[in-house]
């Protein structure tokens, strides 16, 4: 996991705009942190995804101890040949259903993360969190302008997601310590587009000291 030091050495020469988070207007996304991505017997294990468990669990905390609201994202399918599309060409494991399939445990949301009733989970079977879901009707209703972005893949489902919420006009965050990919060269990359092209790449701990100065914070 890259530290403070790190994210700052790496992508601040890349970063654009440096952003303020308005708690009173913000949401947290957890972005497919299930189990088979975390299982190292899975297919579709994710290394370096463990590392940054802790760290989203922080923040979760943190979210609900200040009523900002969180949202989960989950990716399945049903049937791949029906609602795979690309995604199963591209993903043999996916096409032949031996991960990330509807109802199975390794579908699930890490136990460690466990969203709670009234947290939102978003099922997805693209790369994007606002492709044919519900997602930005949600965040609509909520009145929410700006996105704090945890979970995996950086480079695929969480960068994805981050490109389709700017052309919706949000204002992103991007946790490099509370997000990772397969490989960190990917993470490091990744970081890098989005700061210069689409959000701020800041720290859980910012992030948590930004949530805890602001006043009167409940909408």
């Amino acid at each position: 996991m890259l530290t403070a030091q790190e994210i700052k050495k790496l992508i601040g020469p890349y970063q654009h705009k440096k952003l303020t988070l308005n708690p009173k207007e913000c949401a947290l996304l957890v972005i497919d942190m299930q189990n088979d991505f975390l299982d190292p017997t899975s297919p579709s294990y994710t290394e370096n995804a463990c590392e940054i468990v802790s760290n989203i669990k922080k923040l979760i905390i943190e979210a609900r101890a200040h009523k900002i609201p969180i949202i989960y994202t989950a990716h399945v399918h049903q049937d791949p040949k029906i609602d795979g599309g690309m995604t199963a060409f591209w993903w043999d494991e996916i096409k032949s259903k031996k991960t990330l399939v509807c109802g199975t445990k390794g579908a699930e949301i890490i136990p460690e993360l466990k969203p709670l009733p009234n947290d939102k989970i978003v099922y997805k079977h693209r790369y994007s969190a606002f492709y044919n879901t519900d997602l930005e009707v949600y965040l609509r209703g909520l009145g929410v302008s700006e996105l704090i972005f945890t979970g995996i893949m950086t480079e695929i489902c969480v960068e994805s997601t981050v490109r389709d919420a700017f052309m919706r006009d949000y204002r992103i965050f991007i946790v490099a310590d509370g997000t990772a990919a397969g490989k960190l060269e990917l993470h490091v990359n990744s970081l890098k587009v989005i700061a210069y092209g689409f959000g701020y790449v800041t720290t859980t701990q910012s992030v948590i000291n930004q949530i805890r100065a602001s006043k009167n914070i409940t909408k």
